[in-house]
């Protein structure tokens, strides 16, 4: 009476996963963990240890070469301040002996004087 054939042996046996649970869809494919190809040779190949001591003597050469490059940026200011204070002290200079020029001589040699001063840039900026 039955068309199909009773089968009194057990169940076929299916692999197990990690789920606990296969799929019966014979055409899906098992699913491994993403390849991650992007990412630099360093990061794939070498341990964290590695990555943290190359990390760290990076950090110490930037420290470094900041330290280089302060005392670079401040021995220049440093030179720029003196030239601009002695450039100041000389024409404070310049300009009191023309104060005591002027105080000493005619008003007509003072002009003279004044005009000839004029031409030079030490005066007049």
């Amino acid at each position: 009476m039955d068309s199909f054939p009773s089968n009194s042996s057990s169940p076929l046996e299916l692999p197990s996963s990690s789920n606990g649970r296969v799929s019966g869809k014979s055409w899906k494919t098992a699913r491994t963990a993403t390849v991650r190809s992007r990412l630099p040779n360093g990061v794939k190949t070498k341990s964290w240890a590695a990555r943290m001591e190359q990390t760290k003597r990076s950090l110490a050469i930037k420290k470094v070469e900041k330290e280089l490059k302060d005392e670079k940026v401040a021995e220049v200011t440093r030179e720029v301040t003196l030239e601009r204070r002695r450039v100041a002290e000389e024409k404070h200079r310049l300009e009191e002996d023309k104060a005591k020029a002027c105080f000493l001589m005619g008003a007509r040699k003072a002009a003279r004087i004044r005009r000839k001063a004029g031409r030079t840039k030490k005066i007049n900026g």
